[in-house]
C-alpha cells in the first residue's frame, strides 16, 4: 500500500492511533452537563472530533461566545474526571516500528491543541517515533491544508509525496484540499460511507494493514 515514493506519513491521533473517541464522547457530554449546555448526543460528539476546539464549541454550543470556561471544564474532564479508557490501538506500535525502520518520516497532524498532544505523546511513550508534530493551535484547523502544507515544507516535499491517515472525513477532506494521498481507518469516529466521499486511496480496518499485515 506504502511505498518510499511517499516518505511522508502523517498521522491523525485520536481515534487513529489512540481509541480515545469514547472518552471524548463521555468528557463533551459531562462538561455540557456541568456547564448547564445542552448535552450533545454521540453521534453529534463524533462528528466533531478531529476539529479545533474552538470550531467544536460553535458546533455543538452554538451561540456561546466565551469558549474559555467550556475548555476549562473539558480539559480538567478528558485528562482527571473521565475515567473511560483511552489506550493507543493494538499493532501501533509494530506499525510505527517498522515504517521507522523502512525510513519513512512519520508525523502528528492532530485537531488537540499543543498541551494536549504532547501530554499524550509523552504517556503514551510513542513521542519517539515521529519527526515532527503539529496540533490545532499552530496552524488552521481541519480540514484547511496548512497542517500538511507546513510538514510538507518542513520537510522539504512536495503534496504528492505524502500520506495521510485518519479516521475522519475532516482528515480526509484536509489530505484532499492539500492534494495529498489519503487512507482511512474504518475504527475510528466516522462512519466508512462518509470517508469514502473523500476518496482515499484505502479505507483500512486495522493499523497493521499499512505494512501489509492482518
Amino acid at each position: 500500500m506504502l511505498s518510499l515514493e511517499t516518505p511522508l506519513i502523517v498521522f491523525d491521533w485520536d481515534g487513529t492511533l489512540m481509541d480515545s473517541t469514547g472518552r471524548i464522547v463521555s468528557a463533551m457530554q459531562t462538561t455540557a452537563r456541568n456547564l448547564e449546555l445542552p448535552v450533545p448526543s454521540d453521534d453529534e460528539v463524533r462528528s466533531i472530533i478531529g476539529l479545533s476546539l474552538g470550531v467544536c464549541y460553535e458546533k455543538l454550543f452554538p451561540g456561546v461566545d466565551d469558549h474559555d470556561w467550556i475548555t476549562e471544564e473539558y480539559r480538567y474532564q478528558y485528562v482527571e474526571g473521565d475515567r473511560t479508557p483511552s489506550p493507543v490501538f493494538e499493532g501501533v506500535v509494530d506499525v510505527l516500528t517498522s515504517l521507522k525502520d523502512q525510513g519513512y518520516y512519520l508525523a502528528v497532524a492532530t485537531g488537540k491543541a499543543r498541551y494536549g498532544i504532547d501530554r499524550v505523546l509523552n504517556e503514551s511513550k510513542l513521542k519517539q517515533f515521529f519527526d515532527r508534530t503539529i496540533a490545532s493551535d499552530e496552524a488552521q484547523g481541519k480540514p484547511h491544508p496548512e497542517m500538511l502544507h507546513t510538514l510538507l515544507k518542513h520537510f522539504g516535499l512536495v503534496s504528492e509525496q505524502a500520506v495521510m491517515v485518519g479516521d475522519t472525513s475532516h482528515d480526509l477532506k484536509m489530505a484532499q484540499n492539500a492534494g495529498t494521498h489519503s487512507v482511512g481507518v474504518s475504527y475510528g469516529a466516522h462512519r466508512v460511507e462518509l470517508l469514502k466521499q473523500h476518496s482515499p486511496m484505502a479505507i483500512i480496518d486495522d493499523i497493521r494493514e499499512l505494512i501489509g499485515k492482518p
